[in-house]
């Protein structure tokens, strides 16, 4: 919707002057060209457009380009992706694919090199990004960062390989994104004095400060999964300056009912957070700090905005790139359009004994699941025993959890984890953080297995088994997105949802927190498609406390 020479008026929100005025923008060819103070204006509020500072948009569901039309209707102009999940399945092939069809929307969305593929020796990958390959993709002019170091005790030690790609990054004078839960004391000062300047997976106050006092920005986290607003938004008014805000991670059942970044600016002004600090957080900093082009509101700015009714309900109008209208009153004007299929997906199907346990005379290890919170906890417990194997138990909620590679026909690693509360039924993903091997959890092996190949069948997806009923939702681009609409693929996925949700779990989403339970990067206790893992020793351990 082009309109290259226009005035719009309303009561315009100044975050770099700190005030907010009645007053009309003139814009000329896609620039701020002026900027007068009025007397009376109509109510409505003119500001920044909204920055998610970190998010990883597989995570969506949906390609960039369906997630930038969902975004855009919620006041996002600004995106730092980063692609680790495909690249983990399709490497550099999908990380093009990514930028390539983010170019084809007017957002501006930019991306950061994902620093950790595979993310451990302990998990089969679909692809490897050495140095040298990491050092490429850096240069290209969409990047503008190295993405989330996860590999925190390589840069504690040295390790030839991630210094490497430290050191390359700041030749090229990009940034360095973090990725540290829990460090402090000399490991975090090493951490930050290798150059990286921000980090997301702060859940404590306590935590946050420790980086902030070393000189980090901290990324204020609240998405599908984890969830550490209410832990950290006191920083948004004692660390202004400090602080950004991401998703991370957001299904697309959230970003239809609760929004993207306008939700988190709905949750600070719910704390009473003042206007000007929340979006200085949900955009000023974000821009500055990665050198997005993002205008904001100054004179010769690009004219990049957004319109709200107010701040109460903060409710988008309409949002405006380079001085064109791309989105008013529930239509977007770009196409987000896109037949193109890719994928990595080798596994066959397997047979019950695959996933089947021998009962010993001793306790398992059980990594214990809360629900948003990334972290496990690790309790070891006996499971039920039925003809000499160890099964799910729903009485002590200890159920038996799968992962196998879904680039090979290796056996299945089985485990057991706490905290799902299903009482009947199984769930499978090929959703699992990072290497997006097969994953699943369920109350008995026979829905299990229907889940398991169910989605070796489909080649990737999220299902939900029940005796001889079945849901699921396909995911044709890498098993982690798909190129339909937003709306379609959120009926789909409400119906898988809707499901699950009769297994007994009070988990909002199920799936998302499943997808973490192979996240080896992050404590306590994980499985891999290699076998039980100890975050804290960096070690794979035996299944059995023998």
């Amino acid at each position: 919707m082009a309109e290259s020479n226009f005035t719009i008026a309303g009561n315009i929100v100044d975050v770099v002057s700190r005030k907010i005025f009645k007053g009309e923008l003139e814009i000329r060819d896609g620039l701020i060209h002026s900027i007068n103070e009025l007397e009376d204006a109509p109510d409505c509020y003119i500001l920044p457009g909204l920055v998610d500072s970190h998010v990883h948009i597989e995570s969506s569901l949906l390609i960039p380009s369906r997630f930038a039309d969902l975004v855009v209707r919620k006041g996002t102009l600004g995106i730092v992706t980063d692609p680790h999940e495909i690249a983990n399945v399709l490497g550099e092939i999908g990380i093009d694919f990514m930028i390539n069809d983010a170019a084809k929307t007017p957002l501006e969305i930019r991306f950061g090199v994902p620093s950790c593929v595979p993310a451990t020796p302990f998990e089969t990958s679909g692809f490897k990004l050495g140095p040298n390959k990491v050092e490429s993709l850096l240069k290209r002019e969409e990047v503008v960062c190295l993405a989330e170091v996860m590999d925190y005790p390589g840069v504690i030690r040295g390790d030839l390989d991630v210094m490497k790609k430290i050191v390359a990054t700041k030749r090229l004078g990009k940034k360095i994104d973090g990725h540290a839960p829990g460090v402090n004391g000399e490991d975090l000062r090493k951490y930050v004095a290798a150059g990286v300047s921000a980090d997301h997976e702060c859940s404590t106050l306590e935590e946050a400060l420790n980086k902030i006092h070393l000189g980090m920005m901290i990324q204020i986290r609240e998405g599908s999964a984890a969830k550490d607003f209410e832990a950290l938004y006191s920083l948004i008014e004692t660390h202004s300056d400090r602080v950004m805000l991401c998703t991370d991670d957001t299904h697309p059942d959230d970003l239809f009912e609760k929004g993207h970044m306008d939700n988190l600016i709905r949750m600070g002004l719910g704390k009473g957070c003042d206007i000007i600090n929340l979006l200085r957080a949900g955009s000023y900093n974000a821009i500055k700090h990665y050198g997005l082009d993002l205008g904001l509101l100054q004179v010769r700015d690009s004219a990049d905005f957004i319109v709200i009714d107010s701040f109460d309900s903060f409710q988008v109008k309409s949002s405006y790139m380079k001085g064109e209208c791309i989105y008013k009153e529930g239509e977007v004007f770009f196409d987000s359009h896109n037949e193109i299929l890719l994928n990595n997906f080798y596994r066959k199907e397997i047979e019950l004994e695959d996933i089947q346990l021998e009962a010993r005379d001793c306790d398992v290890h059980v990594m214990t699941v809360n629900y948003g919170d990334l972290l496990t906890g690790w309790i070891n417990g006996r499971p039920k025993t039925e003809n000499g194997k160890f099964v799910s138990d729903t009485e002590q909620d200890l159920l038996k959890i799968v992962v196998m590679s879904r680039y090979s026909n290796d056996k299945p690693v089985v485990g057991f984890a706490k905290g799902f509360a299903f009482k009947k039924g199984a769930i499978s993903g090929s959703i699992a953080h990072d290497s997006h091997n097969i994953i699943a959890v369920g109350t008995n092996d026979a829905d299990l297995l229907k889940a398991l190949n169910k989605l070796i069948v489909m080649k990737g997806g999220m299902v939900a088994c029940e005796h001889d009923e079945c849901q699921s939702v396909q995911l044709d681009v890498a098993g982690l997105m798909s190129n339909k609409r937003g709306e379609d693929l959120l009926e789909n996925y409400k119906d898988l949802s809707d499901f699950t949700k009769s297994f007994g779990s009070d988990f909002h989403s199920p799936f998302m927190t499943l997808a973490f339970m192979s996240l080896l990067v992050i404590p306590k206790l994980k499985l891999s498609d290699k076998g039980l893992f100890d975050v804290e020793q960096f070690k794979l351990i035996d299944l059995y406390c023998e």
